[in-house]
């Protein structure tokens, strides 16, 4: 049976056995990844899964179960576990599922083209990435990693409201991690590419980008403590976007976990800060035509302008709140049920480039690494994370700096934007701009 057949069975079979309301997630994947080091293969390996969940509701009561299995009996038996577990499960008045829509947006999720790509010419992009960074410079003395991948796959939902879709996507990638010596000093840089389609990808600029990262940061010292502007990187933004990522969801707020409860309407950031989430922004790696449940995908304005627009919703949520689903209910598989979550979540680009933001900064740092990120307290928002980047003197790139400490609040930190650059980037599912906050603490000596 194909994915769309076998969740249409399951429903089927779990309306004749009593339930109320269900949901059946199918999901089939692909993978290929390439690893490469001093040009040979060191790992190549194929991964393939699929299988079906199956949500029921009874009495207000939700119960779940999954199979790998694809046959018929093993079908019934999941339908069968998923009654069971509703059956000792508590009710809760909220659990519901979404009705179809009047429509789903065609959208182009897959390289038709990328299987039919020789595994020769793959392996080849991945040694290309590595010959690419080691040429760049004689300090590059270590390749951690080389890599090539790429992920096939589908998925189809029905649920016993007349919800019944399917889609297939796949998307490819290149990735480096390399490092730099000299004067028994070590430093590590990395690069990476995703991209729905092989053509757009750039092995070599992702050596470069990894070989530059490393030798950059060669000779980095610590600098005295002090308060001054902070421009971050891209890649930087997006560790920060992670944060406000799960801040901005309304079970976050619900849960009593977000410094963002109470505030919709209010001021939480600089003028000209917009933060989206897009499930259907084209070429998006996290695009799709329905979210976790069926639900169509939406761009959905989380800040405005500075001012705090509303939260992230699936079902659930959204039955709590007396609102619609945003289209964000997420699922890291067919084995679990949907949580909540983004999907292209950004910082919306500005009109300056990174250069001109240096090069309007007296005197600051350079942002080009963060680590702690985990450490920062997602109620009140306050942080305190290591930090590496290059100094900045009279709008200059100067000294390497590292082992400094940046800590702050992330409402002090929106409302500190003073630059947004126009260089978008996405990293997955997050994407930002370069950014310049105008002061924060910057701890070192």
């Amino acid at each position: 049976m194909t994915g769309r057949d076998l969740v249409n069975a399951a429903v089927d079979e779990a309306r004749r056995s009593g339930a109320e309301a269900s949901e059946a997630y199918f999901e089939r994947s692909e993978d290929l990844t390439i690893e490469v080091r001093d040009g040979a293969v060191e790992n190549l390996k194929v991964a393939q899964e699929s299988g079906v969940g199956i949500r029921i509701i009874r009495s207000g009561c939700l119960g779940f179960a999954y199979t790998s299995d694809r046959s018929w009996p093993a079908l019934r038996e999941a339908v069968g576990a998923a009654l069971a577990n509703a059956r000792v499960s508590s009710s809760d008045p909220f659990n519901n599922l979404p009705k179809p829509p009047a429509a789903y947006a065609v959208m182009n999720l897959a390289d038709l083209r990328l299987k039919e790509i020789p595994l020769d010419d793959k392996i080849e992009l991945a040694r290309r990435i590595e010959r690419s960074g080691r040429a760049y410079d004689p300090r590059i003395r270590i390749t951690e990693q080389a890599a090539y991948e790429e992920s096939h796959y589908q998925v189809s939902i029905a649920n016993s409201l007349g919800v019944s879709a399917s889609y297939k996507g796949s998307f490819c990638g290149v990735g480096a991690s390399l490092v730099a010596g000299a004067d028994g000093e070590q430093q590590s840089g990395f690069g990476i590419q995703y991209s729905r389609n092989y053509a757009e990808l750039d092995p070599e600029a992702i050596g470069r980008e990894a070989a530059s990262k490393a030798v950059r940061l060669l000779g980095a010292s610590r600098l005295p403590t002090k308060r001054a502007a902070v421009v971050f990187d891209p890649y930087v933004v997006t560790n920060f976007l992670a944060v406000l990522s799960s801040a901005l969801t309304a079970e976050a707020v619900q849960k009593g976990r977000s410094l963002f409860a109470d505030k919709v309407g209010e001021r939480v950031a600089a003028a000209g800060v917009t933060v989206i989430d897009d499930g259907a922004l084209p070429g998006g790696l996290m695009s799709a035509p329905f979210d976790g449940e069926g639900v169509p995908s939406r761009r959905t304005v989380l800040i405005q302008d500075g001012k705090l627009a509303g939260f992230l919703q699936n079902s659930y949520t959204g039955a709590k709140d007396g609102l619609a689903s945003t289209g964000n209910a997420s699922r890291g598989s067919y084995k679990s049920t949907p949580e909540l979550g983004s999907t292209n979540f950004y910082l919306e680009p500005g009109e300056l480039t990174q250069e001109q933001i240096i090069k309007q900064t007296d005197e600051g740092i350079y942002l080009t690494d963060v680590m702690g990120m985990h450490t920062v307290n997602p109620i009140s928002g306050d942080f305190s994370v290591g930090a590496a980047g290059i100094w900045i003197e009279h709008g200059e790139l100067t000294t390497p700096v590292r082992g400094m400490v940046i800590a702050g609040n992330m409402l002090e930190l929106l409302e500190g934007i003073d630059a947004v650059g126009r260089d978008l980037r996405f990293f997955i599912g997050k994407g930002a701009p370069t950014v310049r906050v105008a002061r924060l603490t910057i701890s070192g000596e």
